[in-house]
C-alpha cells in the first residue's frame, strides 16, 4: 500500500459542506414549488333550451333551467348565477344545487326598444374556477 494520505485531508469537512450546500438547494426547489400558484379550474353553464318567444316583445320567460358543469362534465354544486333580461333592466340570480342546476323565471321582461329579438345573458362565479360569462346565452324572439 501507499502511504500517501494527502488525497483525505480535508475530505470529511467537504463532503460535509457538499451537503449542506446540496440540502439548500433542495429546500429552495421545494419551496418554489409548493408557493406556485393555485391555477382555477374552467367551468360552463348551458340551458334547458335555446330560445323562447315573447308575444308583443314583453311577457313572462318559461320556467328555464341552468346547468353548470366543469370541463369533464361533472355538475358544479353552490355556484353563483345571475342571469339577466334582454334589455338589462331585470336580473335573476341564486346558487346551483347538488347537481349543478339553477332554476329561475322572469316575469314581466321586455326585448329593447325596437328590436324583434334579444339575449337573456349569464354569469356564474364559484371559488376555484374561472367565472363564466356568455352575454348571448338565450335568444328572445318577439312574436
Amino acid at each position: 500500500m501507499l502511504d500517501d494520505e494527502s488525497a483525505s485531508v480535508g475530505l470529511p469537512i467537504r463532503i460535509v459542506v457538499l451537503t449542506i450546500i446540496g440540502m439548500i438547494g433542495i429546500y429552495t426547489i421545494l419551496s418554489a414549488v409548493t408557493s406556485t400558484p393555485f391555477v382555477p379550474d374552467t367551468m360552463f353553464a348551458s340551458s334547458n333550451c335555446s330560445s323562447f318567444n315573447l308575444t308583443g316583445g314583453t311577457g313572462d320567460s318559461p320556467y328555464l333551467t341552468v346547468n353548470v358543469f366543469d370541463k369533464d362534465g361533472r355538475p358544479i354544486g353552490d355556484a353563483n348565477v345571475v342571469v339577466w333580461g334582454p334589455s338589462g333592466e331585470k336580473a335573476a340570480g341564486g346558487i346551483t344545487d347538488a347537481d349543478g342546476e339553477f332554476q329561475y323565471r322572469f316575469l314581466g321582461i321586455s326585448l329593447p326598444q325596437g328590436k324583434t329579438e334579444g339575449y337573456l345573458s349569464v354569469k356564474v362565479m364559484q371559488e376555484g374556477y374561472l367565472d363564466y360569462s356568455n352575454d348571448y346565452f338565450l335568444k328572445v324572439k318577439k312574436v
